[in-house]
């Protein structure tokens, strides 16, 4: 009797995973009203990065420091949003694949404008670290160019929830609070 009932909880079990599998594999990933907020609770902290960056290195391109200390200031700053700009991109990863016409498109649409931002701010850190400060005006003017240029990266490379091809993405993006 015992061989029997063992024997049958095994196929049990068998069945089971078979089916969960199953599930899980026609299921797909979250709805987009659970995408939309995980990728709204990724972007959230990413935005007050950069704003606290934008701030900041406006302060620093008018602050009373030396040529040195500015560069040491401004390569900290643009690591951080770089640093940020990669926690963003890694969380919406995790955030998986909205389950809803095009969410694959979507999802890479999104974790790619965060690629090409992180990359921007990586390249501006470069060109700022590159800089030879015993010259200012020669310092202060590669750093007006690096600024110029990663603000044309960052405006090409923006994300625009108002031009998704999901209505349902639209409508999530509109109504979940995480985004508001």
């Amino acid at each position: 009797m015992r061989t029997c009932r063992a024997s049958a909880a095994g196929k049990l079990t068998v069945v089971l995973a078979t089916l969960l599998l199953t599930v899980t594999a026609c299921g797909g990933g979250p709805s987009p009203r659970a995408w939309a907020a995980s990728v709204c609770e990724a972007l959230t902290p990413w935005r007050a990065e950069i704003s606290k960056l934008t701030s900041s290195t406006r302060q620093q391109m008018t602050a009373q420091t030396t040529p040195a200390q500015a560069r040491e200031n401004l390569v900290r700053l643009f690591d951080g949003a770089r640093q940020a700009s990669e926690t963003a991109r890694r969380e919406v990863e995790r955030a998986g694949v909205p389950e809803t016409t095009g969410g694959d498109q979507v999802s890479a649409g999104f974790r790619g404008s965060l690629s090409r931002m992180r990359d921007a701010y990586g390249r501006a850190r470069d060109s700022i670290r590159g800089l030879d400060t015993s010259r200012p005006a020669t310092f202060y003017d590669g750093v007006q160019a690096a600024v110029e240029s990663l603000n044309k990266e960052y405006d090409a490379s923006a994300l625009d929830t108002s031009r998704l091809s999901s209505t349902e993405l639209k409508a999530a993006f509109d109504e979940v609070p995480e985004c508001r």
